[in-house]
């Protein structure tokens, strides 16, 4: 495993098993991180160099507060992309999963509008369309049993080795209260929609969104979306990395070979 030296390691990169001829760009569900990603590139091909985020804020020892909106993680994963671009220049697609998702779309759009650096797909995964606002009452402000309690009814995502170890539960609860107040507190940045091509997945298991949500992705692409749905729940990318790293290589293949002839 690789650190890209940008703001605080906010980009670690899981190296291809060739020379990386391709990027892709992962951002993790609210309260992850890069281990959420650090076994993709067993199932990807060979030439693609997985880049995943690291919040800031997250590592021990850090001084720098995380990131209290969609917009300020938007900003640090970018100016990661333009120091990679600037040694590197490779063609890349992002993936996001979760709150991930809102940001992959935001990043997507940022390039795109500046007219130069832009991803070739975007994949987003486990959330419904941007336009969409927030369900439901704010949790980020309870105390902390009652906002571990609303995670696990709604996300099912919070493991007890880490409720049940008071130290842990330290180190995680500040970083994903301030994930989740993102989530809660995000409105589009932008009222543009995405021009790449689109691919949208989820578990047929999942709550938060069902899986009829995803379709409303459409609204937010120039270009229809195409969308797939897992067994599992929330957090169906786990057990089903293989199948779902297998249909984003064969999906970024398409896209990539419809821009050469471009």
């Amino acid at each position: 495993m690789q650190a890209v030296p940008s703001q605080e390691r906010a980009l670690i990169a899981f190296g291809a098993t060739e020379r990386p001829r391709r990027r892709l760009y992962c951002l993790p569900f609210a309260g992850g991180g890069p281990s959420t990603f650090r076994l993709w590139p067993k199932s990807l091909p060979v030439d693609v160099e997985v880049i995943a985020l690291q919040h800031p804020g997250r590592n021990p020892g850090s001084r720098q507060s995380p990131p209290g909106s969609i917009a300020e993680t938007v900003a640090v994963v970018r100016a990661g992309i333009d120091e990679l671009h600037s040694r590197e220049p490779l063609p890349f697609a992002i993936f996001g999963h979760s709150m991930g998702a809102l940001i992959a779309f935001e990043l997507a759009v940022a390039l795109e509008q500046d007219g130069g650096l832009a991803p070739t797909m975007l994949f987003v995964s486990g959330r419904r369309s941007p336009d969409e606002p927030h369900r439901g009452e704010p949790i980020h402000g309870l105390d902390d049993g009652e906002f571990l309690d609303a995670m696990q009814r709604s996300y099912g995502g919070v493991p007890d080795a880490v409720r049940n170890e008071p130290d842990l539960l330290a180190l995680f609860l500040p970083t994903l209260r301030a994930d989740i107040r993102a989530l809660e507190t995000y409105a589009p940045l932008t009222d543009r929609t995405v021009r790449c091509p689109v691919r949208v997945y989820g578990g047929a298991d999942d709550r938060r969104p069902a899986p009829a949500d995803l379709a409303g992705w459409q609204r937010v692409a120039q270009h229809e979306v195409s969308v797939r749905i897992f067994p599992g729940d929330h957090f169906y990318l786990t057990a089903g990395r293989e199948a779902l790293t297998e249909d984003v290589a064969a999906e970024w293949s398409v896209a990539l070979a419809r821009s050469e002839r471009s």
